[in-house]
């Protein structure tokens, strides 16, 4: 596909808190780097997206390269956001990025409050019974300690005794609970937040030993010239491995179908692959 894609596609994605409603496409070209519109996926979509011209995805913009602001801190930006516009542009509608909160993600997302999430959330069996899922990423978690990892942690036994925290709500969350079994008489202090962005500062200010992350975002920060003086990886290892998927009401089967035949497309047309290599995520790959 061209280039101009990865070049626009960040520019079709903002984070919004209201929805305006361009007008339908009547076209079969997209703005989006030559992308070309789907015209029997456009018709196959729910009737009150086909009228509104836009798909709403909530993501918590906390999680680069995945998901973040950008520096005017109101433009979302990343993997997630350049795929959800490129999956606009084959279903022949915009994709709008809505910074929203992920431990009620799901619910407000039954509630109508947005079509899906495409937020780094890990398709599980429990999230299952709220949501239908197509996948599009896989990867672990990893451990994020301070740079030069004062604490000696290499692994989940060097965590027991620690002040340890991550974000609610995710899969780090639940990991941590489970693993707390394991310490017996030391164990760790979990420390739950918001968003990842604020356990991260508690690890930076030394309040907390370690962070769990998704492996992508925890190799980001220990190598991006502006965290790396801040944090490093405790190791390379991925535990647990799954898969990231986009969810969907489960009385959208409409939607979910659209989006997984689009997403099919970008697979099989190399799109796709580029915008993982434009944010150096190509290991997290999964076939169509």
């Amino acid at each position: 596909m061209k280039r101009a894609l990865l070049a626009t596609a960040v520019l079709l994605v903002t984070a919004v808190t209201g929805c305006a409603a361009p007008a339908a496409m009547e076209t079969t070209s997209s703005g989006d780097g030559g992308i070309q519109v789907n015209r029997k996926l456009h018709d196959s979509l729910p009737e009150s997206i086909r009228a509104r011209g836009t798909i709403r995805f909530m993501t918590d913009a906390s999680y680069a390269p995945m998901e973040q602001f950008a520096a005017d801190g109101r433009t979302i930006i990343g993997f997630s956001p350049d795929l959800a516009s490129a999956l606009g542009s084959v279903l022949g509608v915009q994709a709008e990025m809505v910074q929203g909160e992920f431990l009620t993600a799901l619910d407000d997302m039954v509630a109508g409050e947005y079509d899906g999430v495409l937020s780094s959330m890990n398709n599980t069996p429990e999230r299952r019974k709220k949501a239908d899922f197509v996948d599009y990423f896989t990867t672990g978690t990893a451990i994020i300690v301070q740079r030069g990892n004062p604490r000696g942690v290499t692994g989940f036994p060097s965590l027991c005794g620690l002040v340890v925290s991550a974000e609610r709500g995710t899969v780090q969350a639940d990991l941590l609970k489970r693993s707390q079994k394991a310490c017996g008489s030391k164990p760790m202090t979990i420390k739950l937040y918001k968003t990842n962005a604020d356990a991260l500062v508690e690890l930076r200010t030394g309040r907390a030993g370690a962070v769990l992350n998704d492996y992508p975002p925890a190799a980001y920060l220990a190598s991006n010239t502006r965290t790396k003086a801040f944090y490093q990886l405790a190791s390379e290892t991925q535990y647990e491995p799954g898969r990231f998927g986009i969810a969907i009401a489960k009385d959208s089967t409409e939607l979910r179908d659209a989006i997984q035949a689009a997403f099919d497309e970008l697979v099989r047309t190399g799109v796709y692959t580029e915008l993982l290599q434009r944010w150096g995520l190509e290991s997290g790959a999964i076939a169509s």
